[in-house]
């Protein structure tokens, strides 16, 4: 079941008047954490006993490390643990990407020995299994390092691992911040089911009205590299850029608003990417969550920035070349991971040239178009990047990269994909998009909206839906981009 649907829209309904119907807390989350489980089984019910296994190695070992002070057991659980939620997600994610490899390596240099072939195993990557891998992992660690209590309540464990609005893709919680607000009973709030409301709505644009029409034109051009030229490539580029980008934070605003008006207040993972300036400023902003999580569960045990200046550096490179690699068993994802490291340690390197350069008086007195230089070079690299993320291949990338320099493609064609109005269209909801969300950082309109007549309130409320009934974009293929990771 994915979040644009109508059976998504009925499920929600449903569940969410059982949830407040139902008095105890302990019931609720009964309730919630089988309607959760409804949720994932509805795409395949055999992968339900995966998420269930992951959980039981989760609680168990947390509750094992509660129950002992010898800090050698403690260590032995946390190892256990480890390796065996890394090791699920390695033989689902991973298994097939290192067969391949090795294979390649075999055809390359055919001295290597027999003994690097491995069997074939045909899976399917579950969906959501990296993000709730990941969360679980959070709570074991942290309950290793003493920062969290061991959750008792297998329930509520459970529902921390599986809560439908953030079980596929995220945002990825803190045990620390999401299992209070589990054991706490949650009151009906107008304010806050309508807030969380407006948000869903607010994804929803963003998904099925932005997303979904660029991605037409992005699937054209990059699943058909050799065919296309000059423009329709850079277009495609920033399409995608925006495509991703609506996709998964619409996604987020979904699943925050979501979980919202059952009283659950979720991170944000998104604050307006690509006004950065600079790649250390877009990763603060960009999948805040996954960020936060590798800055706290990998860069810190690695030694952060305690440590001496290469190894500093080299410590930034393998967080991002990891976080790359948690994208996909792909290698344009190692490189796409490993182009963004590159930049952060050249942004290191350039520290002191850099601020040297931003205190000339020449330079202050018009900062604002500094600024405004940052972000559009902050925003070209990212696209550039992109174009490693999306492309289905090492060599489909390189070919697009070189045929964006080529001048028979200076004209907008269409081959399949939009038409000129259409991608006026789409140019045009990109603008407002990025006018929204920057006036919204310095007035919230939900905030605005609250402080309206009743009347104006429902007008926009009826608007707002039938525009994006009206505009959107329905397919059964325009499935969510991160539901792959």
């Amino acid at each position: 079941m994915v979040f644009n649907s109508i059976e998504f829209l009925y499920f929600f309904a449903i569940v969410l008047l059982v949830y407040y119907a139902l008095p105890p807390q302990k019931l609720r989350n009964l309730f919630l954490l089988g309607a959760s489980y409804f949720f994932y089984m509805w795409w395949r019910p055999d992968y339900a006993i995966l998420m269930l296994l992951t959980t039981l190695i989760g609680y168990l070992t947390a509750r094992g490390m509660g129950c002992t002070t010898h800090d050698q057991r403690r260590t032995s659980l946390m190892v256990f643990s480890l390796i065996a939620n890394l090791g699920i997600l390695f033989v689902f994610k991973y298994y097939l990407f290192t067969r391949q490899s090795l294979i390649f390596l075999r055809e390359t240099f055919p001295f290597l020995p027999d003994g690097l072939d491995l069997p074939f195993l045909d899976v399917l990557l579950p969906i959501g299994i990296s993000f709730y891998t990941f969360q679980t992992l959070s709570y074991t660690i942290d309950v290793y390092w003493r920062k969290a209590p061991v959750e008792k309540s297998f329930i509520t464990f459970a529902l921390y691992v599986a809560f439908f609005p953030l079980l596929i893709a995220g945002p990825i919680e803190r045990a620390t911040q999401l299992l209070p607000q589990f054991q706490t009973k949650q009151d009906f709030r107008y304010e806050q089911v309508r807030s969380g409301l407006l948000l869903v709505l607010w994804g929803f644009f963003k998904k099925v009205v932005i997303a979904d029409r660029l991605a037409i034109y992005v699937n054209v051009v990059y699943n058909n590299p050799d065919d296309h030229f000059g423009l329709p490539i850079w277009i495609a580029t920033v399409f995608f850029a925006f495509q991703i980008y609506c996709d998964f934070s619409g996604y987020t605003d979904i699943a925050r608003g979501t979980a919202r008006t059952f009283g659950i207040n979720a991170m944000e993972n998104f604050r307006v990417p690509y006004i950065a300036q600079s790649f250390h400023d877009f990763w603060k902003r960009w999948h805040i969550s996954l960020t936060s999580w590798f800055r706290d569960y990998l860069y810190i045990p690695l030694g952060g920035n305690r440590v001496s200046h290469v190894r500093w550096l080299s410590n930034i490179f393998i967080v991002f070349l990891v976080s790359g690699f948690w994208h996909g068993a792909n290698w344009t994802f190692l490189l796409w991971g490993a182009m963004h490291g590159t930049m952060q340690i050249l942004e290191i390197l350039t520290t002191r040239w850099r601020a040297s350069f931003y205190a000339l008086a020449f330079v202050k007195r018009f900062s604002w178009f500094f600024q405004a230089l940052n972000i559009c070079f902050v925003f070209f690299m990212v696209n550039v990047f992109w174009l490693f993320f999306r492309a289905n291949s090492i060599h489909d990338a390189f070919t697009l990269l070189k045929h964006a320099g080529d001048l028979r493609g200076f004209q907008v064609y269409v081959s399949g994909g939009l038409s000129i109005t259409q991608i006026v269209i789409a140019f045009a909801l990109i603008m407002f998009l990025y006018v929204a969300e920057a006036v919204n950082l310095k007035c919230s309109f939900r905030e605005f909206l609250s402080r309206c007549p009743l009347p104006i309130r429902w007008t926009f409320y009826i608007f707002a839906v039938f525009f994006i009934l009206l505009m959107g974009v329905y397919s059964e293929l325009a499935t969510f981009i991160y539901f792959q990771f």
